[in-house]
């Protein structure tokens, strides 16, 4: 089953962490010194958010799959209607190692859909160096869906 996924850049995590976890009554399922995530069941989302000096508001938008055929369909349905495409495997960002692509909507909004395999210990870092990116997740450059695929993230 899909989950629709927004990630949202913020400059106080601590006060925003407190809006959330009402909004959401529950808190976070995932804490970190600056990132949180809820993944809520009604409606099924998986809501995040991050201070790490990115610009504040939406970073991206998404669609977060189960399984590896949910996400070849999901990329197939795109591809066949000839977006730009920018495909990540073993992608390590958010605290997390998964398979993804990107697109980028008209509006410049960036959308991953992707499917988490694990969890990691650091936010967006470069397994053979381990550092870490200063901003992770979204496509550096936007562009959009009909250009050219945006630049790698977390890369």
């Amino acid at each position: 089953m899909n989950r629709f996924h927004v990630h949202v850049s913020v400059s106080d995590l601590d006060a925003n962490i407190r809006f959330y976890s009402s909004v959401f009554g529950m808190p976070p399922t995932v804490r970190k010194d600056d990132y949180a995530k809820w993944m809520v069941e009604d409606p099924r989302i998986n809501f995040a958010i991050s201070a790490r000096g990115g610009k504040e508001g939406i970073n991206h938008m998404g669609i977060q799959v189960d399984t590896p055929e949910e996400l070849a369909a999901l990329r197939s349905r795109a591809a066949s209607a000839a977006l730009a495409l920018q495909d990540e495997k073993n992608a390590r960002c958010c605290y997390a190692l998964s398979d993804k692509y990107w697109l980028t909507d008209p509006q410049g909004i960036a959308w991953e859909t992707y499917q988490t395999l694990d969890e990691i210990p650091v936010f967006g870092a470069a397994e053979e160096t381990g550092q870490t990116q200063a901003a992770c997740c979204a496509p550096r450059a936007t562009a959009p869906a009909t250009d050219a695929a945006p630049a790698k993230c977390c890369g």
